[in-house]
């Protein structure tokens, strides 16, 4: 996420904006350095873009028809997410016991 930017439209309604660039030039936040309240706004901030520049993409009416009212979609992208968070920490979890026991090569640092 390089950015976004809110403003007033000529309609009067106040509207976002993702921002990224025309190239190929990638900068990326410190998230090793941030703290535990700092990472959880950081990944709110980087989940609400990604989810606005994907509902831009499509049909915002039908998407949402397609939905409904119902907090099924929800229900369900929150038990993927943290079902992928739970993935993730038992993949860090063995790859850490594969770096102790010698079976990887880790580097650490840049």
């Amino acid at each position: 996420m390089l950015g976004w930017i809110r403003v007033l439209a000529p309609d009067g309604v106040e509207r976002d904006f993702y921002v990224r660039q025309l190239w190929d030039g990638k900068a990326s936040a410190e998230v090793d350095a941030m703290e535990p309240d700092v990472m959880v706004e950081y990944a709110k901030l980087c989940g609400w873009t990604l989810a606005k520049a994907h509902a831009r993409s499509g049909d915002a009416v039908a998407v949402a028809s397609y939905l409904g009212a119902s907090a099924t979609f929800d229900d369900a992208m929150a038990g993927f997410a943290e079902a992928y968070a739970d993935q993730n920490e038992r993949d860090y979890e063995n790859l850490k016991h594969a770096a102790e026991s010698g079976r990887v090569t880790v580097e650490t640092g840049l």
